[in-house]
């Protein structure tokens, strides 16, 4: 299990009651909803403009999410092509609310994914060379 994060810090928000599952866990879309929020900041930074989603090329759940926990989502840039941009992204958590916690922050959910670079009128663009993050 890594010991850090990769990647920058993209979003932050709280786990609520409202957001869990039959099993009394954060139900895994709104994990995967948030996931999608941080990546399309990123997205959006390095495409210097609007961005769709395209594919959720692969995600990963490896412990469950409780209320009361800070959520922090992390990116990294895996691939920026002529159009599309491939994210790393990592969901890490704070349990500030939880008993006997031994770590401080923990991962939690792994993913790629993608995004494609689109005009105001939804048409692919292509991303301008000199991105940065």
């Amino acid at each position: 299990m890594p010991e850090a994060p990769k990647g920058q810090m993209l979003l932050r928000t709280l786990a609520m009651p409202a957001d869990t599952n039959a099993n009394g866990d954060i139900f895994g879309g709104w994990i995967m909803s948030q996931m999608d929020i941080a990546g399309g900041i990123m997205a959006k930074e390095v495409a210097k403009g609007r961005t769709a989603t395209i594919a959720v090329n692969s995600m990963k759940f490896i412990q469950p999410v409780k209320v009361g926990d800070v959520v922090c989502c992390y990116g990294h840039l895996e691939r920026v092509g002529k159009t599309s941009i491939t994210l790393g992204l990592e969901v890490w958590v704070k349990p500030v609310l939880r008993e006997q916690q031994a770590q401080e922050h923990f991962l939690v959910t792994e993913a790629c994914f993608t995004y494609v670079a689109i005009d105001s009128n939804g048409n692919k663009r292509e991303i301008p060379k000199d991105y940065s993050i």
